[in-house]
């Protein structure tokens, strides 16, 4: 396997289409990588600009310690999933997987061999002499990761590969890929829009907007620890709540908004970052899990009251997303996560509480988060 390694990768296609603005992202020997944001951010150019199927425009890319922005596809020791399988019809599961193989003057036996290993990895065994049509779209997809398998090259890449399955498939496959890594202990690059997908497969994540990465963590460090209001809204499901407002200093210190009002302690190190802030307007973030209604969990400490009003309630299960407004804003909705056995119904009232410990602050300007 290889480390991957990006240097200040930009994608011009005229003079006013900056696709992927100076990415560098360091991959290191047999991680598993995820590309995440919505369309349009520059995820799939960039792992094509790795796999050599888009020319780099600047910037330097490097596999195993080598420059490899001038080398052809196949010269890379790439292999790549596509979205849409991209299998031959006419062909056999075992000669779709052979094909590659084949190309490249392998010998007959060992094509078998890995055609073979790969199947049983895979659970494709018994498909081996069926055609494509005869399959369904997850077993399909085996088949395009099965021809990537026999390759056994330096890197995995994957684009969007789940995004034809229906929900329950995709779970299925997330896991064989991610059982597949641990496997095989490869290189693999992955690239997806749906967050989702990101924070269960990755063992780090590289979040884009706009053609820039906005952050480079571990899921949970983005989940937790996120570096500006785009990362803190794009992960997580539901996204983040947020609230514009002023940092104000009378007789103490405390955040201000339309719908309320939130003392903090000078002595916590959230106090201490926001003393630096007095009277500048910033952006208070909190996921849904941060609330909690009051009259059921009234033993909570370090918390205030926020007077809701409930829109919609969506049950998943063992939990709710109950969606709600604030009185004065009825078009601003906001979201909270409720166990499902507590009832509630649209238009009710209810007192929320917010953990102080758990609220992060995002500059209105930049939207950098205030650390």
């Amino acid at each position: 396997m290889a480390d991957v390694l990006l240097k200040n990768i930009q994608k011009r296609y005229d003079k006013d289409v900056l696709a992927v603005k100076g990415a560098s992202v360091e991959i290191k020997d047999k991680e598993f990588v995820v590309l995440v944001g919505p369309s349009g951010c520059g995820k799939s150019t960039l792992l094509r600009m790795i796999a050599g199927l888009e020319e780099i425009t600047a910037g330097e890319l490097y596999i195993d310690d080598q420059l490899v922005n001038d080398l052809s596809p196949k010269d890379r020791d790439i292999a790549m999933v596509f979205q849409n399988y991209a299998l031959y019809p006419h062909m056999t599961v075992y000669e779709n997987m052979a094909f590659g193989l084949k190309l490249r003057k392998y010998k007959k036996s060992d094509i078998k061999q890995r055609v073979q290993e790969a199947a049983d990895i895979l659970g494709l065994r018994e498909y081996l002499d069926r055609k494509p049509k005869a399959m369904s779209g997850g077993q399909r997809q085996r088949v395009a990761i099965g021809r990537a398998l026999v390759r056994q090259p330096k890197v995995f890449l994957f684009d969007e590969p789940l995004s034809n399955l229906d929900a329950k498939l995709r779970v299925q496959m997330r896991m064989e890929i991610k059982k597949l890594h641990q496997r095989l202990q490869a290189t693999m690059i992955y690239v997806t829009h749906d967050q989702v997908e990101a924070m269960t497969m990755g063992d780090k994540i590289v979040v884009l907007k706009d053609g820039e990465i906005q952050q480079v963590d571990s899921p949970m460090n983005l989940y937790h620890e996120p570096e500006n209001k785009f990362v803190a809204g794009f992960i997580g499901s539901p996204a983040s709540n947020f609230l514009h407002g002023k940092i104000t200093q009378d007789t103490e210190l405390a955040f201000q908004s339309k719908h309320c009002t939130i003392s903090i302690p000078t002595d916590t190190s959230m106090g201490k970052r926001l003393n630096n802030h007095v009277n500048e307007r910033v952006i208070l973030g909190f996921r849904p899990e941060y609330l909690y209604d009051k009259a059921h969990e009234a033993d909570k400490r370090l918390s205030i009251d926020l007077v809701a009003i409930i829109d919609v309630i969506e049950p998943i299960g063992s939990e709710s997303y109950v969606y709600f407004h604030f009185a004065d804003m009825p078009s601003d909705s906001f979201c909270f996560r409720s166990n499902s056995d507590i009832h509630y119904v649209p238009g009710q009232k209810l007192k929320l509480g917010i953990d102080l410990n758990r609220l992060r602050f995002f500059d209105e300007k930049t939207e950098r988060r205030i650390k």
